[in-house]
């Protein structure tokens, strides 16, 4: 069975707020130590904000399916490079539908539309080919403790000059 999921701004569908800042905290946070409060805090900072951060969720009506948001910077190692695609979750059930990959292209097509010529992200060696597949290229390879690979997508490179994506998008999966 195909099933419709929508793509909308969070702070669009603020009702997925608490959720997101749960999964982002639990899976990339909690483990070094760092309070939930804290990640709520950063979520809420995008909300506000007219351009960066921008937080995105995947859903089907109310039902929550994942999420990627546009940061200024991601890793502490590279302050040069920005912005990024980053925090992307999502939920278990929804995961080999190709939600993720749409999420991923959404926020680098928003980051683009702001006017930027890059966009970057992190990888851990084992997806690093996922994102080759989408068309991100490797510019680093063992940054950080994690022995990540930074990839970018470049504007012109990928075809993608042009307007930013819509608010909110259904594709089906």
């Amino acid at each position: 069975m195909t099933a419709s999921v929508t793509i909308s701004p969070l702070n669009e569908r603020s009702e997925f707020f608490d959720r997101i800042a749960d999964r982002i905290w639990r899976a990339w946070w909690q483990p070094h130590g760092v309070p939930l409060d804290y990640i709520t805090e950063q979520m809420k900072a995008g909300l506000a904000s007219a351009g960066l951060p921008r937080a995105f969720v995947a859903h089907e009506g109310a039902v929550f399916a994942g999420t990627a948001s546009v940061i200024a910077s991601d890793l502490d190692e590279r302050p040069q490079y920005t912005p990024w695609v980053g925090a992307v979750w999502i939920e278990p059930e929804f995961r080999s539908r190709r939600i993720g990959r749409q999420l991923i292209s959404h926020a680098a097509r928003y980051a683009l539309g702001l006017g930027v010529p890059t966009v970057y992200l992190t990888a851990r060696p084992s997806r690093r080919s996922l994102y080759e597949e989408l068309g991100w290229t490797a510019i680093e390879e063992g940054v950080g403790d994690l022995d990540f690979t930074i990839l970018t997508w470049d504007a012109a490179a990928a075809g993608l000059i042009g307007p930013t994506p819509s608010p909110a998008v259904s594709f089906k999966s």
